[in-house]
Protein backbone atom coordinates (compact mmCIF):
# COMPACT_ATOMS: atom_id res chain seq x y z
CA UNK A 1 0.00 0.00 0.00
CA UNK A 2 1.15 3.54 -0.76
CA UNK A 3 0.50 6.53 1.51
CA UNK A 4 0.45 9.85 -0.38
CA UNK A 5 1.01 12.91 1.83
CA UNK A 6 0.22 16.50 0.91
CA UNK A 7 0.07 19.81 2.84
CA UNK A 8 -2.04 22.93 2.32
CA UNK A 9 -2.55 26.04 4.46
CA UNK A 10 -5.50 28.42 4.71
CA UNK A 11 -6.24 31.68 6.43
CA UNK A 12 -8.27 30.96 9.59
CA UNK A 13 -11.38 32.49 7.98
CA UNK A 14 -11.22 29.97 5.10
CA UNK A 15 -10.44 26.88 7.16
CA UNK A 16 -13.99 25.65 7.77
CA UNK A 17 -15.00 26.16 4.13
CA UNK A 18 -11.90 24.32 2.90
CA UNK A 19 -12.44 21.50 5.40
CA UNK A 20 -16.04 21.11 4.24
CA UNK A 21 -15.00 21.15 0.57
CA UNK A 22 -12.48 18.38 1.21
CA UNK A 23 -14.96 16.21 3.10
CA UNK A 24 -17.98 16.74 0.86
CA UNK A 25 -16.56 16.95 -2.67
CA UNK A 26 -12.84 16.50 -3.15
CA UNK A 27 -12.06 13.36 -1.15
CA UNK A 28 -15.30 11.55 -2.09
CA UNK A 29 -14.55 12.33 -5.74
CA UNK A 30 -11.32 10.34 -5.58
CA UNK A 31 -13.29 7.13 -5.08
CA UNK A 32 -13.69 6.95 -8.86
CA UNK A 33 -9.98 6.09 -9.22
CA UNK A 34 -9.29 2.37 -9.25
CA UNK A 35 -6.87 1.48 -6.46
CA UNK A 36 -7.90 4.27 -4.07
CA UNK A 37 -8.18 2.87 -0.53
CA UNK A 38 -9.24 5.84 1.61
CA UNK A 39 -7.85 8.90 3.36
CA UNK A 40 -7.09 10.62 6.62
CA UNK A 41 -7.55 14.37 6.94
CA UNK A 42 -5.47 16.19 9.55
CA UNK A 43 -6.03 19.81 10.60
CA UNK A 44 -4.30 22.12 13.09
CA UNK A 45 -4.09 25.81 13.84
CA UNK A 46 -0.55 27.06 13.41
CA UNK A 47 -0.06 30.73 14.20
CA UNK A 48 -1.82 32.82 11.58
CA UNK A 49 -2.64 29.81 9.39
CA UNK A 50 -4.53 26.55 9.53
CA UNK A 51 -2.55 23.59 8.23
CA UNK A 52 -4.21 20.66 6.49
CA UNK A 53 -2.51 17.37 5.74
CA UNK A 54 -4.17 14.79 3.55
CA UNK A 55 -2.93 11.23 3.64
CA UNK A 56 -4.49 9.19 0.88
CA UNK A 57 -3.97 5.46 0.56
CA UNK A 58 -3.48 3.65 -2.72
CA UNK A 59 -3.11 0.05 -3.78
CA UNK A 60 0.08 0.81 -5.73
CA UNK A 61 1.95 3.56 -7.61
CA UNK A 62 0.05 2.74 -10.79
CA UNK A 63 -3.15 3.88 -9.06
CA UNK A 64 -1.38 7.04 -7.82
CA UNK A 65 -0.27 7.86 -11.37
CA UNK A 66 -3.81 7.35 -12.66
CA UNK A 67 -4.92 9.98 -10.15
CA UNK A 68 -2.09 12.52 -10.41
CA UNK A 69 -0.36 11.97 -13.74
CA UNK A 70 2.63 10.10 -15.15
CA UNK A 71 5.20 11.23 -12.57
CA UNK A 72 2.85 10.49 -9.67
CA UNK A 73 3.99 13.42 -7.52
CA UNK A 74 1.92 16.26 -9.00
CA UNK A 75 -0.44 17.86 -6.47
CA UNK A 76 -4.07 17.66 -7.56
CA UNK A 77 -5.68 20.88 -6.31
CA UNK A 78 -9.00 21.79 -7.95
CA UNK A 79 -9.62 25.50 -8.68
CA UNK A 80 -12.28 25.81 -5.96
CA UNK A 81 -9.72 24.57 -3.42
CA UNK A 82 -7.01 26.89 -4.71
CA UNK A 83 -9.31 29.85 -4.02
CA UNK A 84 -9.49 28.90 -0.34
CA UNK A 85 -5.83 28.01 0.16
CA UNK A 86 -3.17 30.51 1.17
CA UNK A 87 -0.40 28.20 -0.03
CA UNK A 88 0.16 24.51 -0.71
CA UNK A 89 2.77 21.95 -1.65
CA UNK A 90 3.13 21.65 -5.44
CA UNK A 91 3.97 17.97 -5.07
CA UNK A 92 3.07 15.07 -2.83
CA UNK A 93 5.41 12.54 -1.27
CA UNK A 94 4.84 8.80 -1.12
CA UNK A 95 5.66 6.12 1.42
CA UNK A 96 5.23 2.39 1.54
CA UNK A 97 2.59 1.90 4.22
CA UNK A 98 1.47 -0.97 6.38
CA UNK A 99 -0.98 -1.23 9.28
CA UNK A 100 0.34 -2.05 12.73
CA UNK A 101 -2.05 -2.81 15.59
Amino acid sequence: MIARIWHGWTEPGNADAYHQLLKSRILPGIHRVKGYRGAHLLRRESGSEVEFITITYWENMEAVREFSGPEGTHAVVPPEAQKLLKRYDPASVHYDASWVE
